[in-house]
């Protein structure tokens, strides 16, 4: 079975597996994963399939990326890790802490519930598919075309890491647009189990976005992940991680100790 790429900072036995969202990358967390390097963690930034420098597949829910994952740590031999995952990694690792629950110390998630979400990227994909790098040969005009569909200059931003050099002079994306542009349901899929994660759990949700509901939602939290808490970062939206760096970071590490 193909093995997923990773980027491994720190040394220790404290391992960490951080799980980036749609669209996204293990490197998107560097950061963060260099200051955990310094309070003696290793951290594993890993790429999900389809995204980054990791294998493409046809094949893409929330079930083969969780056996990705038991792969991975069986590859590297941890027995035991703590979780981090936002937004769709954050799906990965909620299904992941379910079915493996032995092999999770503890469970972060950023940003997102186990419950279905209404496809809602489609303009960001038409733009990302309709990129056509016999036209488009550098990163300036891979901007322009994008902000026809993507009026916000962060998530362009965002967006454009996923730009790199094929060869001299041709440029390509790094995730597979071909299947991730017909990916909105499976993104969106609950996840559900019969069990439940008996270990201590973190939901961290951005005052500005909607993709957690405290009231309405933490019924269903509790449900599956009995031991969670819920915590607001005041002043971010989804990308809560990238836009209250600090108090992110700081609202981790006063969970964990």
């Amino acid at each position: 079975m193909d093995l997923l790429h990773s980027n491994i900072i720190g040394t220790g036995d404290n391992h960490w597996i951080i799980l980036h969202g749609f669209l996204g990358m293990g490197d998107n967390w560097k950061t963060h994963a260099k200051n955990l390097a310094e309070k003696g963690h290793c951290v594993h930034l890993v790429d999900q399939r389809n995204h980054g420098r990791s294998f493409w597949s046809d094949v893409f829910d929330y079930d083969v990326m969780v056996e990705d994952l038991r792969v991975y740590m069986d590859h590297h031999g941890l027995d035991q890790v703590i979780l981090l995952g936002h937004s769709m990694g954050g799906k990965t690792a909620m299904g992941f802490a379910l079915a493996h629950p032995d092999r999770v110390q503890k469970l972060m998630v950023a940003d997102i519930a186990p419950k279905y979400y209404a496809p809602h990227h489609q303009q960001i994909l038409a733009g990302l598919s309709s990129l056509n790098f016999q036209e488009v040969s550098s990163r300036t005009a891979a901007a322009e075309h994008l902000e026809q569909y993507i009026p916000d200059g962060g998530t362009r931003q965002f967006l454009l890491k996923n730009l790199y050099w094929v060869s001299e002079g041709q440029l390509g994306l790094r995730v597979n647009i071909g299947v991730l542009k017909n990916a909105a349901e499976a993104i969106g899929a609950a996840i559900s189990s019969e069990k439940t994660f008996p270990e201590p759990t973190l939901f961290l949700y951005g005052e500005h976005s909607n993709y957690i509901n405290p009231p309405a939602d933490k019924e269903s939290i509790l449900e599956a992940f009995p031991k969670a808490e819920l915590k607001e970062i005041k002043g971010a939206g989804h990308w809560l991680h990238a836009e209250q760096p600090q108090t992110f970071f700081d609202t981790l590490m006063d969970w964990l100790s």
